[in-house]
């Protein structure tokens, strides 16, 4: 982590200070990383990070913030500079999310990510979790309804994706099987309960705010 005094490398035998340097720099780069996204539309949130850590002259190998660190920087960032655009930029990702669950109804749609949340940007996917004996049979039901779609590579544990153009964003469905779905975390690594909105608390969501 560059060349830092030997006081602070002796502190860190005995772990992390939340209130140290460590911690001020990872805000930071949380931060600039966040308007990176925001404004830029960078989708790879570790280029992001990385971008960051040359903008703001720290050492490459500086520890970089989790995603849901960046998350709750992107919440704040569009608190101060999103105003009236962003609640109808997010209502609008809303209401297609709502459309596609709709649509895919048979598959148990829930909506996750950062427009359920709350903090997407302009160029955020709309995230939807969906369960199903298989992939395939999400795609099938997409050709049956001459539905356009890309699969994308899963990671190593993860599910399969299925990747969706549409007029407000791109959609990207993202299949577990049953099992899979009762396995799926409910919480954050930091213990905080992860938003996930079925079509019916979405619609209610929608229905509760008015329109900028």
């Amino acid at each position: 982590m560059g060349h830092r005094g030997r006081s602070e490398l002796r502190g860190r035998a005995h772990g992390p200070d939340p209130f140290g340097r460590d911690a001020q720099d990872r805000i930071r780069i949380a931060q600039g990383a966040a308007k990176l996204i925001a404004e830029h539309g960078i989708a790879d949130w570790s280029l992001a990070k990385r971008k960051a850590v040359r903008e703001l002259l720290l050492p490459e190998r500086t520890a970089l913030p989790g995603d849901d660190e960046i998350e709750s920087a992107l919440a704040d960032y569009h608190a101060l500079f999103g105003g009236e655009q962003h609640v109808a930029q997010l209502r609008e990702q809303r209401e297609q999310a709502l459309h596609w669950m709709q649509r895919l109804a048979q598959f148990e749609p829930s909506l996750v990510g950062g427009v359920a949340a709350g903090w997407a940007s302009a160029h955020s996917d709309i995230q939807l979790d969906l369960v199903a004996p298989s992939a395939k049979a999400v795609e099938l039901a997409l050709l049956n309804a001459g539905i356009a779609y890309r699969t994308m590579n899963a990671d190593d544990d993860g599910p399969q994706r299925i990747h969706v153009d549409a007029p407000s964003g791109s959609v990207r469905l993202s299949v577990r099987t049953p099992e899979e779905a009762r396995q799926r975390p409910r919480r954050d690594r930091h213990g905080a309960e992860a938003v996930r909105l079925t079509a019916v608390e979405l619609s209610a969501l929608l229905a509760s705010t008015s329109k900028p």
